[in-house]
């Protein structure tokens, strides 16, 4: 039986920033997961972590009360949070990137009941539904533009980044004029170029309080207005950082990884013409398609750490309180004891035990806040696209597309195609 001071593979260590992982996700994190469930790992220059692997360790972990998000969180514990120290690496100052770190993603009860409450009732079912009609005009917007520009294409470029970003910008209240800017800075933020990512954080963090400061004196109808209310009506429920980090949170989490799910999406479907085949004949088989999708091929791989609030016990492994464990989405999305055949792409499947059927979402109090947004783009943008475009093809190879190098994450660099 394994302790916490005994690692579960023999030799070095797995290093979850290792390039084989990056490069192919699906095959090295399948390896480590029939390893074993749980594995000590390095990462991120973060020291260790333990590694979850199998669906129903992490399925645990993602909803256990015990294991959470930020290490202050733990009784005793008073360290400084290893993520910030690895962002401070990557070129971000102390202050800037506290508000990467110290958000709702990160924050635990009851300061994240307390955030979430906040923003819960924007992406509500309901209010998703009431954002289709809008939805299908800026992809029928994007459709037409496409329609009457070069042939081939950048997808990513011309389709997969506006949708998401311009919906998630008229949301939260982001002038159009500075989602370009806002664009480039997602780019910057996960380049993992030092160069690039202190500079583009500052400058956002400074766009949200000149926004913040323009809708105090001229209130909209937006999430930052209503944030703002939120905050000056009952100030001890919203501080000022965090509404600029909250602002922050929103845009970025609401377009970047959207974005590549549908860029991800795109080319998997076009690798698998038996698969888009009975989705043009069957439409009503596109939500049902996008699960699928989220579990094949979805953007995010891991999640951020979690922290043992105490010793717990999982499996075999003593975990004991303090320590990290980084729940690895794409190995239990592909476990074979969860799944039949998990390797196949099949836009049928229909999920089997617990919810939505993976863990693309995450679980548990984390749940992605933004999903049914998420899901809702993913399925008007791609039945819209290849019904517009019947003829849709890869420009290159698939083994020619580039994927980015970003750990913990799946993301084409480019995707061309052919419209016509």
């Amino acid at each position: 039986m394994s302790t916490a001071s005994t690692p579960t593979t023999t030799g070095d260590l797995p290093d979850m920033m290792a390039p084989e992982l990056v490069a192919d996700p699906y095959r090295e994190y399948g390896r480590l997961r029939e390893q074993g469930p749980v594995l000590r790992a390095s990462f991120m220059g973060a020291g260790l972590t333990w590694m979850v692997t199998r669906y129903d360790e992490v399925h645990t972990v993602l909803g256990d009360p015990r294991f959470v998000n930020n290490p202050a969180s733990v009784p005793g514990m008073r360290v400084p949070n290893p993520v910030e120290k690895v962002m401070e690496s990557y070129g971000l100052s102390e202050q800037d990137a506290h508000y990467m770190v110290q958000n709702i993603l990160s924050a635990d009860p009851p300061d994240h009941s307390r955030l979430r409450k906040l923003v819960s009732r924007a992406f509500t079912v309901r209010r998703v539904g009431e954002l289709r009609p809008r939805v299908q005009a800026i992809t029928g917007n994007l459709l037409d533009e496409l329609a009457a520009g070069p042939d081939p294409v950048d997808l990513t470029d011309r389709f997969c980044y506006p949708l998401p970003i311009t919906v998630i910008c008229e949301l939260v209240g982001i002038p159009e004029a500075d989602r370009p800017d806002w664009r480039e800075w997602g780019r910057s933020l996960v380049s993992m170029d030092p160069r690039r990512m202190g500079p583009a954080l500052h400058e956002m963090v400074e766009n949200v309080k000149a926004l913040i400061d323009t809708r105090r004196s001229a209130p909209s109808d937006d999430l930052v207005s209503a944030l703002i209310r939120a905050h000056d009506e009952d100030g001890d429920r919203l501080s000022d950082e965090e509404l600029v980090t909250f602002v922050v949170t929103l845009v970025m989490a609401g377009h970047e990884t959207t974005a590549h799910l549908i860029g991800n999406s795109i080319a998997a479907l076009l690798a698998h013409p038996d698969q888009l085949a009975p989705l043009r004949e069957h439409p009503e088989l596109w939500p049902t398609a996008v699960h699928e999708l989220v579990r094949w091929c979805g953007t995010a791989l891991l999640t951020g750490l979690r922290y043992a609030a105490q010793d717990v016990r999982l499996g075999d492994v003593l975990i004991k309180a303090g320590e990290s464990v980084s729940p690895v989405l794409v190995a239990a999305n592909y476990d074979p004891r969860q799944y039949t055949d998990p390797d196949r792409l099949d836009v049928t499947r229909q999920p089997t035990g617990r919810g939505e059927g993976h863990v693309g979402f995450g679980h548990g109090a984390h749940y992605c806040l933004g999903a049914a947004l998420a899901r809702q783009e993913a399925e008007v943008a791609l039945h819209a696209l290849f019904d517009r475009f019947p003829r849709l093809a890869l420009a290159v190879p698939e083994s020619e597309l580039v994927w980015q190098p970003v750990p913990g994450s799946r993301r084409l660099e480019r995707l061309p195609v052919t419209l016509r």
